[in-house]
């Protein structure tokens, strides 16, 4: 049964029947068409952004804390390039997103006509697929396809671009019952054949560790990770993208890897002999010099994207299929290669290993001797008031190593930050888009003054639209972990990264001036009561502006492009291990 309508309704129109809900977006020439029926809408909520970027981050919040697909709109030329970061950030992060642009009408495309840009050629590398639009016929099918390819397999930005005039044509509208995509087939079910071998190999190691990363969360495979842990006693580490997955209360859980990761997590992968990596892509910040990375283990490799298997690490076992699927079946071969062999593996020592290491080397700090606030107090007090239970978002730098290593990760879907292309300005209209998906639940922006004042007119959006977001400003005057570099590796050489913050701007005047409550706080004695004072309102965001010191550092840490042997828990000390304790 089909439907007269012009191409802009039946963009609407499609997106509802995809189960769109809510659209961040600004309208501009090229789209505009597409905002007028959209005002007709009943299902679809537009959320009207300050910044383009802020529309992107917002879906990707939406989407990470609802497991739908977030949407964002935006206009040709200007309008569209500001979706790149977005977009290259979901890309990066495995974030399902459909981004909407308008496009200059057909005749026009090449011309250089006014706002046109090639917004399928520039977001091709960073995108699952896209789309230029340019009849009317095709705008249901591709808006069902996009919405598919997004949310299946490996989830990812897709790009739809609609002409001007494909949205101004008459069109009989049909939604498709059946999409037609022969070149697209992920593949979620695993080979029994390999998931057996690697019940063999994982049955045979003396040190293996559950090596954790983002594609079990996308999957929400939580439970099935617990149960295959708790299985056989397997040690558990979970990347910077996956906190959560395994709460960190769990006794099998030894915290996260990488260039900042503990030093018991960091030791796991470092002395193993058999890594069980599940839905992470051995990244530069978890492998560090990667010729030196866990030389003595072979690699059982489980990811839904068989681009990533192999690609940075030769895997022993390559597995390709979705992680809730891989552990369902690798927990069913272990019992029967248990079964059958008569012997359940034990890995006793090795834990006890890492329990001692994890017992010596705690992820901790120092508070400052001049007096001054320290920002990971800061943090931890934060999450020590709004639980488990509350969503957090990160901007990136110092902060987001703080937000990893000391708020409460103990479900997952809890923790929203820039992984992959780490990009400054993601959290407050990340967090804007998670309260937006889940407006039951506390959402706390965890941020850094130079994050912060990249994307905080998005406040303006929260203010309007009702949207009662938390942010912490970790103000330490600097870009902080730029300072942490400079002051390590230049000599103290501070090239332009003072921001001056703790004199302009006044976070809390700014706050206020965008239809906020702005509240300061200098002191650990104050600390409390002003988290407290933020978790009262309930009804605008709340910024504080926590004034904290300036040098304090991220540790521990692996310089780049040194070995994880050499990481550091305090600067000018020698590796943390040695080779007796692991």
């Amino acid at each position: 049964m089909s439907e007269q309508l012009t191409g802009a309704q039946a963009l609407i129109r499609a997106l509802e029947h995809a189960g769109v809900d809510t659209v961040f977006g600004i309208p501009g020439g090229a789209i505009l068409p597409a905002y007028d029926p959209m005002l007709d809408s009943t299902q679809i909520r537009h959320i009207l952004v300050r910044h383009e970027q802020g529309a992107g981050h917002a879906a990707q919040g939406y989407a990470s804390a609802s497991g739908k697909v977030g949407v964002c709109m935006a206009t040709s030329g200007p309008g569209a390039t500001n979706l790149v970061t977005p977009i290259a950030d979901a890309y990066m992060d495995s974030v399902p997103l459909v981004a909407i642009t308008g496009q200059v009408a057909s005749a026009a495309i090449g011309t250089d006509a006014f706002q046109e840009a090639d917004i399928r050629g520039i977001t091709m590398p960073i995108t699952k697929h896209n789309f230029l639009v340019n009849n009317p016929n095709d705008i249901a099918s591709t808006v069902a396809e996009a919405f598919h390819i997004a949310s299946t397999g490996r989830p990812g930005p897709v790009l739809v671009d609609v002409t001007k005039d494909a949205m101004q044509a008459k069109v009989d509208f049909q939604w498709p019952t059946e999409l037609s995509l022969p070149g697209y087939r992920p593949v979620t079910r695993p080979h029994p054949k390999q998931v057996r071998e690697a019940a063999r190999l994982i049955a045979a190691a003396e040190k293996p560790v559950l090596y954790v990363g983002g594609g079990v969360i996308r999957a929400k495979a939580h439970a099935e990770l617990k149960e295959l842990a708790e299985l056989l006693g397997l040690p558990v580490v979970t990347t910077l993208m996956a906190r959560g997955a395994l709460p960190d209360t769990h006794d099998l859980h030894f915290g996260m890897p990488g260039m900042h990761g503990s030093v018991s997590a960091v030791g796991a992968l470092q002395r193993s002999d058999l890594l069980i990596c599940l839905g992470a892509r051995f990244d530069d910040r978890v492998t560090g010099k990667l010729d030196s990375f866990a030389p003595e283990a072979k690699v059982i490799h489980a990811d839904i994207d068989p681009a990533e298997i192999g690609k940075n690490r030769a895997a022993d076992v390559p597995i390709v299929g979705d992680c809730k699927e891989v552990i369902t079946d690798l927990i069913g071969a272990l019992r029967t290669e248990i079964a059958s062999s008569g012997r359940t593996p034990s890995y006793d020592t090795w834990r006890h290993q890492l329990e001692s290491v994890r017992a010596k080397y705690p992820v901790a700090y120092d508070e400052p001797e001049d007096g001054t606030l320290s920002p990971q107090y800061v943090i931890e007090r934060i999450g020590k008031i709004a639980g488990p239970d509350a969503i957090y978002t990160a901007g990136v730098g110092q902060h987001q190593m703080w937000a990893a290593h000391y708020l409460p990760f103990e479900k997952p879907g809890h923790w929203l930050n820039s992984g992959g292309l780490g990009t400054m300005g993601y959290a407050v209209p990340a967090a804007m888009g998670a309260k937006v998906a889940r407006p039951d639940k506390t959402v706390w922006a965890i941020d850094g003054d130079g994050c912060f004042q990249m994307t905080n007119q998005e406040l303006v959006t929260c203010a309007l639209e009702g949207i009662p977001i938390k942010v912490a400003v970790i103000n330490n005057q600097s870009l902080g972990m730029v300072r942490q570099w400079q002051t390590l590796f230049y000599d103290k050489r501070y090239s332009n990264t003072d921001l001056h913050s703790a004199r302009i701007p006044d976070f809390a005047k700014l706050a206020e001036a965008m239809g906020g409550v702005g509240l300061r706080c200098s002191d650990r004695d104050s600390v409390d009561a002003t988290i407290e004072k933020a978790m009262a309102v309930t009804d605008a965001p709340v910024v504080v502006d926590f004034v904290v010191h300036r040098d304090a550092m991220v540790w521990p840490m692996v310089a780049a492009g040194t070995s994880n042997d050499d990481i550091q828990i305090a600067r000018d000390m020698a590796p943390a291990w040695d080779t007796e304790e692991l």
